[in-house]
């Protein structure tokens, strides 16, 4: 069979688009070719390596990654949002009267209407030598398409805030209780003992470009063109800083935290599973390792649990069976779906490690408990027609911040002998 990918006709804009249903019926015709290629490959290890076979299975594995990805973008796609007047999310005079300022801004540079609503309402605009806050039709789509397209940020929890730092605050230690009678004397109890954390948002840019030609052109939605134009900018590195930003200029990504043998677990660092090999699943049964993980888990988080990794690593544990002789790793249940992982949503981070010697390349958690994100409300535009003239650049902003909010909640795989 041949597993060239090929184009299809453009999606639907709402449900799920018939290329995206004939991509998932090609994926699931060719994991069923991965199984019955793989079960031949693994019945002839006892006599003799069978170098066809493996790049067989290779060759089809590859193809099933490419599929995924196909699919993905074709997912992503039908799930944006149209900034057309049907879906508005303001009708009041303001914000029309904004998003055609804003427009104007653009496409002209004329500030003039921007300053007179900044006049009537500070929250609006800013200074001209800071940009202007874009409507906030274009701010709820910029974060959708976000949402959409960025891993972690569609798996964990997300707070709008309007001030530079969030803290949250958390029990440490809490007040002493215990049973009494009906008729028994209470005595007092101790005092429960916080603390807090603290979630930045650190600013982040885009910087599109545009021609002359398409800031004339009336056809051209503008406020489509910016947030089309900065969403891939702004997922690529909000992505990178969620899984390994180190907390300086930017989110704090969860494998940046302390990270302890579960056995060892505290508050304030994130608890491991090791493999048993170093840079490698166990010879034999290496599933175990994975189910260790999803037991390291307290239930009460483990029923939302997800397993995020990269697609390499994936297509490793593609090949694992349980007892039954099962696949554990299944495709999309339906167009549009996750793939799954021993029943588990699999979420597919490429900021995640590939598998190496004391690599964490696999995390398991409940990421909306675990992970917390932060969007300063506010998304601001400065234009800037001479840096690159003939062209007109855009400098896009906005603020953002993250960090672990729950050290139980997200465990990690070691591949490490302990």
């Amino acid at each position: 069979m041949d597993y060239d990918i090929q184009d299809h006709a453009p999606e639907h804009k709402s449900g799920i688009a018939p290329a995206a249903r004939g991509e998932h019926d090609q994926i699931m015709q060719m994991f069923e070719e991965f199984k019955a290629a793989n079960d031949e490959r693994v019945a002839s290890l006892g006599h003799r390596a069978d170098v066809l076979l493996e790049e067989k299975v290779d060759r089809i594995n590859g193809a099933l990654d490419a599929q995924m990805k196909r699919i993905d973008e074709l997912a992503l796609k039908s799930a944006r949002p149209s900034l057309d007047g049907s879906r508005a999310r303001h009708s009041d005079n303001t914000a029309r009267e904004h998003k055609s300022a804003f427009d104007a801004y653009v496409r002209s540079g004329e500030t003039s209407a921007l300053r007179q609503i900044e006049t009537k309402a500070m929250s609006a605009g800013s200074n001209a030598d800071g940009g202007y806050l874009v409507p906030t039709e274009l701010e709820h789509e910029i974060g959708q398409r976000l949402a959409a397209i960025s891993p972690i940020r569609a798996i964990a929890s997300v707070r709008e805030i309007s001030g530079g730092v969030y803290k949250k605050p958390f029990m440490t230690a809490g007040p002493a209780t215990g049973w009494v009678g009906e008729t028994d004397s209470r005595s007092q109890t101790t005092s429960p003992t916080l603390d807090a954390l603290s979630f930045p948002a650190m600013e982040l840019y885009a910087m599109p470009a545009a021609t002359a030609t398409l800031l004339d052109d009336s056809a051209v939605n503008i406020d489509e063109w910016i947030a089309s134009e900065v969403e891939l900018t702004f997922a690529v590195q909000e992505g990178a800083a969620f899984v390994n930003g180190d907390g300086s200029s930017k989110p704090k990504g969860f494998l940046n935290y302390t990270a302890v043998a579960n056995t060892s677990w505290a508050w304030g660092s994130l608890g491991y599973v090791a493999s048993g090999s170093a840079g490698a699943f166990p010879a034999s049964d290496p599933s175990d390792v994975l189910v260790d993980t999803i037991y390291a888990l307290k239930a009460g988080y483990r029923q939302n649990g997800a397993f995020v990794m990269n697609r390499k690593t994936q297509a490793a544990i593609r090949k694992f069976k349980d007892t039954g002789g099962a696949y554990l790793w299944q495709p999309p249940a339906q167009a549009g779906g996750r793939a799954s992982l021993m029943t588990f949503p699999l979420v597919e981070a490429e900021d995640m490690p590939d598998i190496a010697a004391n690599s964490l390349s696999i995390a398991f958690g409940d990421f909306k408990r675990g992970y917390l994100i932060v969007d300063r409300l506010g998304v601001r535009v400065l234009r800037d027609p001479y840096s690159a003239k003939p062209y007109v650049l855009f400098y896009t902003t906005k603020r953002v911040g993250g960090g672990v909010q729950d050290f139980d909640a997200i465990k990690l795989v070691k591949f490490a002998a302990s």
